[in-house]
């Protein structure tokens, strides 16, 4: 499997497409919701064709979606990577609780809505010695798609991650009418346009519909309005960076 991870890399092109190799298998997931409209889960809806290589649009304008037909060319596509390169865990606040530690890197955000359940996981984490809410709490941090959440145990030092297969799901959202980000699993590298490597992670969500400003991650463009995106970054400081 080590060996299979090293061969799987997802390449940035400047200004165009995603270029996935090593047969990285690529399914497409429908958000679920619970009875009182939060998101709880990912369920299959399609398995791709396996293909040792293929281009992922990254404009959000390709009409052979979700592969890119050369459209970003003619478009006059921007795809300028503006991400920090900073490792996660120097970027993270912290929050504790009795029996759990939250690290939260807010601009990793895509808005998946995974963290809202019986009143949010920093709730949660503060009643942590409870085993049901501590049980919820794990729970969302692990299906938290873009990473953004990692959730610690306090007592074993260690993250609570699920095992993910190398893989990418083009995440469905059907709640919000709207496709979702590309949700790339399994540490699988991925390369700048610039040639170097950003943190290898379980979990990230990239944007795939060109309209993020954090480049090449998801920020959650795909659905918020402008007038939401300006007070997200109001609110956690993103354009002080």
């Amino acid at each position: 499997m080590d060996k299979d991870k090293k061969e799987m890399k997802i390449k940035i092109v400047k200004n165009g497409p995603y270029i996935v190799s090593g047969g990285v298998p690529l399914y497409q997931q429908v958000i679920v919701t619970d009875e009182a409209g939060h998101t709880k889960d990912l369920m299959d809806e399609k398995q791709y064709p396996v293909k040792e290589t293929y281009t992922l649009c990254r404009c959000g304008e390709s009409k052979d979606k979700p592969y890119c037909d050369g459209t970003h060319v003619g478009t006059g596509f921007d795809g300028t990577e503006t991400a920090s390169r900073k490792p996660y865990l120097e970027k993270a606040e912290i929050f504790e609780g009795p029996e759990l530690k939250l690290t939260d890197a807010h601009e990793f955000c895509d808005h998946s809505r995974f963290c809202l359940r019986s009143g949010g996981i920093r709730n949660l984490i503060e009643k942590s010695s409870d085993p049901e809410a501590k049980q919820t709490a794990i729970e969302e941090a692990m299906i938290c798609p873009s990473g953004r959440l990692v959730l610690w145990d306090k007592k074993t030092g260690k993250p609570f991650e699920k095992e993910f297969e190398p893989s990418i799901v083009l995440v469905h959202d059907e709640q919000k009418k709207c496709q979702g980000p590309i949700w790339v699993r399994g540490k699988i590298p991925i390369e700048s346009a610039d040639g170097t490597l950003y943190e290898a992670r379980n979990r990230v969500t990239l944007c795939r519909c060109g309209k993020s400003e954090n480049k090449p991650y998801c920020d959650g463009s795909h659905w918020m309005t402008a007038q939401q995106k300006l007070k997200f970054r109001k609110k956690w400081g993103l354009d002080e960076e």
